[in-house]
């Protein structure tokens, strides 16, 4: 397969940046360059409309970090500055040491940095090049798909078909490193709105990966499925509120990993005080079957990478081994605030944003059980499916997930009786520690991104197998 090529902007800039980093190294104990250039498009197909647009992941620049008594400074920047005077080089320099210095930290005084001397390059493959297909390309395949949904059924009211792509490349420079990565992640989207009467549903079928456009040939096929769910909805009830044993898709069991212990374990939060997790350290929080992991090199997906946006080498982190939680994931500098090793979770939306303890590929690990083995254990429960939203309290371990919808299991069968919206609530290790079953095959999606609080977007895959517990459901 092509190898995803380097970026010739920053291969350009290196030998500048290089030099900058030995120019502010007569002034601080520490430097380091993130150089970062993303090209990233969007399409979009609906009955309505077609767009092309540039993507919300490109992005172009340089941020500076430096090191002095015991504290941290960061400048960001995507152009070079002209001085008149003559030496730009020598003006940015200045421009740093000033700034870094008026600057002044909170009281902790972080330990001086030690790095590894580490030069080495990650270049990713795709099958298909966002590069070599043509934009009018692109749009005669979404489009070719956008009528065969709403073609499929006299209940489609409305078809959109979106596919997004990242080529990431970015380098990470200082005294000790040299590291470079380029690799493309794609996603695409398949949304269905169905209506009859006054009865509206609307349901989506996502696909994901660390591949180019090649999803496309994924996305094909998919029209029926998604059409077939959106019309099942139509008879869909109410679900009676209440706690029940559920059967939770690869794709719903992901939701319920990124909000549960996700958020909970990002290390910057044990700084704040707003993590409940930092006092289970060592501790039972979930059932002994239970193995959790982050990191971007637990897995092959669209947060997978060979360094994070602070030079430090992705990881396979075991966040909970046999239902005892051990292990937090970070930044550098939540990690040396607290005397620990950085896992490589630092990352940033763009290069002029904060670094700070985000997931990655973030699931539960395959159990041995059979999925129909699972089904026919349960007398009367729901099989969960669809994720479409999440909130978390990692402060209380209270969870919110709200899936589009989930089929009723009775006498160990899956019925036909549709149910939609499901809700759930509950206290996180009540949550995890019924969990009883686990299916024998792991699967990740990254349709979607992840937000700190309410903000800083980054993308991240989550996902597991089936899994089987109990659950308060509304």
């Amino acid at each position: 397969m092509p190898t995803v090529p380097p970026s010739a902007y920053l291969r350009k800039n290196k030998s500048r940046l290089q030099e900058l980093i030995k120019r502010l190294g007569k002034n601080f104990a520490y430097v380091s360059v993130l150089g970062t250039d993303v090209q990233s498009k969007t399409y979009e197909v609906s009955s309505r409309v077609t767009t092309v647009s540039d993507g919300r992941w490109g992005e172009r620049g340089f941020v500076v970090r430096v090191y002095e008594d015991g504290r941290y400074y960061e400048h960001a920047f995507n152009k070079w500055p002209v001085c008149e005077s003559g030496d730009d080089m020598e003006f940015l320099v200045r421009r740093i040491t000033e700034s870094a210095r008026r600057v002044r930290g909170d009281s902790f005084k972080y330990p001086p940095p030690k790095e590894e001397s580490i030069a080495e390059t990650f270049n990713g493959v795709a099958e298909e090049l966002p590069e070599t297909m043509g934009d009018e390309t692109v749009i005669g395949w979404l489009s070719a798909i956008n009528g065969d949904i709403r073609e499929s059924s006299p209940f489609v009211a409305e078809a959109i078909v979106r596919l997004e792509y990242a080529k990431v490349s970015k380098i990470f420079l200082s005294a000790q490193k040299d590291l470079e990565q380029n690799y493309v992640w794609s996603a695409g989207y398949l949304i269905a709105a169905a209506r009859r009467g006054e009865i509206s549903r609307r349901t989506f079928k996502s696909y994901s990966g660390m591949k180019g456009l090649e999803i496309l040939e994924d996305m094909t096929g998919g029209e029926k499925e998604v059409v077939s769910t959106a019309c099942k909805l139509l008879d869909a009830k109410p679900i009676p509120p209440g706690e029940y044993d559920v059967i939770c898709s690869p794709d719903a069991t992901g939701l319920i990993v990124h909000e549960a212990f996700g958020h909970g374990v990002e290390l910057d939060m044990f700084l704040k005080n707003r993590a409940n997790a930092q006092l289970y350290m060592g501790k039972p929080v979930a059932s002994p079957i239970v193995r959790m992991h982050d990191g971007a090199k637990s897995a092959n997906h669209v947060s997978s990478y060979l360094f994070d946006d602070e030079g430090t080498l992705g990881r396979d982190t075991v966040v909970i081994e046999n239902g005892i939680l051990r292990a937090g994931i970070s930044d550098a500098l939540a990690a040396a605030r607290l005397g620990l090793p950085p896992t490589g979770n630092g990352k940033r939306q763009n290069f002029a944003s904060k670094a700070y303890s985000r997931m990655t590929n973030t699931f539960f690990a395959p159990g041995t059980d059979k999925l129909e083995d699972m089904i026919a254990s349960i007398k009367h429960g729901y099989f969960i499916d669809g994720a479409a939203s999440g909130m978390e309290d990692p402060k209380d371990w209270g969870i919110q997930c709200m899936f589009s919808h989930a089929r009723e299991i009775v006498d160990g069968e899956i019925t036909d009786n549709w149910v939609t919206p499901v809700v759930m609530t509950g206290y996180v290790p009540d949550l995890l520690k019924n969990i009883s079953m686990i299916s024998d095959k792991t699967e990740l999606f990254g349709p979607g991104a992840c937000g700190k609080g309410y903000k800083e977007l980054v993308k991240v895959s989550s996902g597991g197998p089936y899994i089987k517990t109990k659950a308060r459901l509304g």
